[in-house]
């Protein structure tokens, strides 16, 4: 091998020398690696409140109610707080809450209601409310009540929107007895509702007319069986349906 070949590896070799020695001592000079600056932590979900559920009412929410015909009538909502009210414990129901001084009941699947919790009367009494159905399209007032000893519900809205009738009389329901009637119902305007029961009679009204008015001499009276048995003794429930209730209000009468 000649004297350049000798020069060339020994050139190389030197080189590779330092750069070894500059790789120790740069080592040497950064003994710890720089700290990284953490991330930030993606914000945790919120869940979904009540008030950010709550149903927006309709502008007919706000019309003032229709004067109460008569004296003597005790109400059952300030208008202010659901005292005197719980929730029914329908499966699926939807949420309860008071807003704008109405009663609002969720869309259930299918039922949502509220029970009546203090003394009502069994007989000879009046009970009339303002009702609004706000969205669906089954019954928006399933008012169940005390006959006697027995019980029965006034539905206002069923079988796609528009029977009328009672609950069951001689195991007919209001589909199918003497009280079954269909009306047009329009989804967020108030409708007057008032029922009267009396040892011979049930009678109703909506906005003033007559719509029930039956002879429940003889008769057995009682509510359709299923869920809305848990609305007894008394109680308001929707089907598939969000509604709202006002000026809900008792009397009692005279068994004429």
């Amino acid at each position: 091998m000649g004297n350049t070949s000798y020069v060339v590896l020994w050139s190389l070799a030197l080189s590779a020398g330092l750069g070894l020695a500059t790789g120790c001592a740069s080592r040497r000079a950064n003994p710890e690696p720089r700290a990284v600056a953490p991330r930030p932590e993606a914000p945790t979900p919120q869940p979904v409140t009540n008030a950010e559920a709550k149903v927006i009412l309709p502008p007919g929410a706000a019309k003032a109610p229709a004067p109460f015909e008569g004296e003597g009538w005790e109400a059952m909502f300030d208008g202010r707080s659901l005292r005197g009210w719980r929730a029914t414990a329908f499966a699926g129901h939807g949420e309860v809450h008071r807003e704008s001084g109405v009663i609002v009941l969720g869309m259930g699947d299918p039922f949502t209601g509220i029970n009546w919790t203090n003394a009502f009367p069994k007989m000879d009494y009046e009970v009339a409310l303002d009702a609004m159905r706000l969205s669906g399209s089954d019954f928006f007032c399933g008012l169940t009540l005390p006959v006697g000893t027995n019980f029965c519900s006034l539905i206002v809205g069923g079988w796609g929107g528009s029977l009328v009738g009672i609950s069951s009389l001689d195991g007919m329901d209001a589909s199918e007895n003497e009280t079954t009637k269909f009306m047009s119902f329009e989804t967020g305007r108030w409708y007057r509702i008032r029922l009267r029961v009396t040892e011979k009679k049930i009678q109703a009204w909506i906005d003033g007319d007559k719509v029930v008015d039956v002879d429940t001499v003889g008769k057995r009276i009682s509510v359709r069986p299923g869920d809305i048995e848990m609305s007894e003794p008394f109680g308001l429930a929707a089907w598939e349906t969000s509604a709202a209730y006002r000026e809900v209000r008792f009397r009692r009468v005279n068994g004429s």
